[in-house]
């Protein structure tokens, strides 16, 4: 954009976003695992984690769009880096926290008090991501830039968790069988390797159009 004050206002907005995804991701989180450890249902407890985990990465946006208003023209700095290194340890911990714990879960036959608010939980997630990703991608192609339209692409992912939480905590609820809320687990265990390996990727630099990186726009 030639006309520095839209851009600046449209950086305000992508700023506006990212502040919104971090404190909405500790909101939820906090939310979740409380209602996680209550009801004993080890999916909600795993989404309210992976929650904290986006904490993480929506720092290196909020970080990143900070650069973008100040040094448009510098490229993606140590701390976002080492957010994307955090990022992916903690979906490796995670991951290998909920494998174990659903294997053993399975093991001993456990089953949830309940997963009504993991329901509810996820149909609010799927509301609040579907408005960040249409935003996000909005004002990311008016400025051109490809990191935005990248972290849209990360709410893409949250809302795949999201969907999960929704499919395993309403089949529990109707069939009651105990293994359902295991298996969700173990989907979003998967779900966090994959987020995990790609956060690893571009912390290396393999992938440079990474939810916080924005090297891959010439006019950013």
């Amino acid at each position: 954009m030639s006309d520095t004050e839209p851009r600046q206002q449209l950086l305000n907005l992508a700023l506006m976003l990212a502040i919104f995804t971090v404190l909405y991701n500790i909101v939820e989180g906090i939310v979740a695992i409380w209602f996680g450890i209550e009801d004993e249902t080890l999916t909600l407890l795993g989404f309210g984690v992976d929650s904290f985990v986006e904490v993480i990465s929506g720092l290196g946006i909020w970080h990143l769009v900070i650069r973008l208003k100040t040094q448009p023209d510098e490229s993606p700095d140590r701390f976002e880096h080492t957010a994307l290194r955090i990022t992916a340890f903690a979906f490796f911990l995670l991951t290998a926290g909920l494998l174990a714990t659903a294997s053993l879960n399975i093991y001993s036959a456990h089953q949830p008090h309940t997963t009504f608010w993991g329901v509810i939980i996820a149909f609010i997630s799927i509301a609040f991501m579907w408005l960040l990703i249409h935003y996000k991608i909005k004002v990311g192609t008016m400025l051109g830039s490809q990191a935005i339209i990248a972290d849209a692409h990360c709410s893409r992912a949250c809302m795949h968790f999201s969907i999960v939480l929704l499919a395993a905590s309403a089949a529990y609820e109707l069939t009651g069988i105990g293994y359902i809320d295991s298996i969700g687990a173990i989907i979003i265990a998967w779900l966090a390797y994959k987020e995990g390996r790609e956060a690893w990727q571009k912390a290396k630099g393999i992938n440079s159009c990474g939810c916080s990186s924005d090297s891959c726009s010439s006019n950013t």
